[in-house]
């Protein structure tokens, strides 16, 4: 279809998801496995959701003032690029202003005074915390920030919908590469601090926030479809806690015919491990503990999958993608799936769990102008 002009995301996964496998002892040849994949079934150990992040700019020094709500607002104001001779472009073109991030920071303290743990476990995305793990995520975010930012000619003057804004950085990005109106939404507390985030940083006249679900919420007046929607959706195994049934049903709403959805493809992938010593620490571990035999716990590290980082000489199989997803046409109904797959052993080895990953890329077909 032609080459793209968005760059894609580095295929180094940084993190993936392994599934302990009851052991396979092979040769270098084929190991065969079938998987269903649901929705419904993906329990991945944590339940946090992996999302995005970003370092430096004026943003960012207002995003993680809010992970400092508990100091004096002036100190917060202390840290900024305006306060320390450091540099930042708002919307008019300079650094924030000293009194102003002080009057923002003021707010995000009162509007976090009265949360208490209850809040957090019921909106865990309201806590500043998830969300600095976000923004420290720097390959995922600059991933986002160089599609939006190095393809200004596919923004320029566009109306775009940011599903799940969070604190606002996928918003402010879109705005800084020209968008004529920004719309993000997002149901959990933290938007009343991206109100502050986009306030101080002087895009507040292009980029407009409002709280609540995108299946309840209504878009703001003389607005009926949007040019481009974007969206950090993914969560852990790609599906799991993922947002992605609500960009489904914004796309479906109000993405006009011919629309931009970034990124807009994901793919899965899985290889063979063979790791014992990984093994025995996850599972061998409970034969023997202090003592005392714990083996009656030793088939629940098998049932449930595992959020992992793996060192690559892990790996003794080739890699294989066994689902390709278009957000520009999958539904719902695709999300339930069954896909074999086969693996090929590079080594002799034994098979002691399968790690599943998954690429997200951000192609488009649109050419910027000559």
């Amino acid at each position: 279809a032609g080459p793209s002009t968005l760059p894609r995301r580095p295929r180094r996964p940084s993190l993936a998801l392994v599934h302990p496998y009851p052991l396979v002892s092979t040769r270098a040849g084929c190991v065969r496995a079938r998987t269903r994949l649901s929705r419904a079934a993906h329990r991945v150990g944590g339940g946090r959701r992996l999302a995005l992040c970003c370092r430096g700019g004026p943003a960012t020094h207002v995003a993680m003032a809010v992970s400092v709500a508990d100091v004096e607002p002036e100190m917060i104001a202390e840290t900024t690029p305006a306060a320390t001779g450091g540099s930042g472009s708002g919307g008019a073109g300079g650094a924030a202003d000293t009194d102003m991030v002080a009057e923002a920071a003021k707010v995000i303290v009162e509007s976090t005074k009265e949360m208490t743990s209850k809040d957090y476990y019921f909106d865990s995305y309201s806590h500043f915390g998830i969300h600095e793990e976000m923004l420290k995520d720097e390959v995922r975010t600059r991933s986002y920030m160089n599609a939006i930012i190095q393809n200004k000619h596919l923004f320029k003057d566009k109306v775009v919908l940011d599903v799940g804004c969070g604190t606002g950085i996928l918003s402010l990005f879109a705005a800084k590469a020209g968008a004529r109106l920004v719309i993000g939404i997002d149901c959990s507390g933290i938007i009343e601090q991206a109100r502050e985030i986009v306030r101080v940083n002087g895009f507040s006249d292009t980029v407009k926030l409002i709280k609540g679900k995108v299946e309840d919420v209504t878009l703001p007046d003389g607005v009926e479809k949007v040019d481009i929607i974007i969206s950090e959706w993914m969560g852990y195994f790609l599906f799991y806690e993922s947002m992605l049934d609500t960009v489904l049903h914004a796309r479906d709403t109000w993405l006009t015919d011919g629309g931009l959805i970034l990124p807009n493809i994901a793919r899965m992938t899985v290889e063979g491990l063979d790791d014992k010593e990984y093994w025995d620490g996850k599972v061998d571990f409970w034969n023997d503990v202090y003592g005392y035999d714990m083996r009656t716990l030793r088939p629940l590290p098998l049932r449930d999958p595992i959020v992992e980082v793996m060192p690559a000489e892990s790996v003794f199989t080739d890699k294989v993608t066994f689902k390709t997803i278009d957000i520009n046409t999958v539904t719902k109904k695709d999300l339930d799936f069954e896909a074999p797959f086969t693996l090929t052993a590079a080594r002799d080895g034994t098979c002691h769990g399968f790690l599943i990953a998954f690429d997200i890329d951000f192609a488009a077909d649109l050419a910027p102008p000559r």
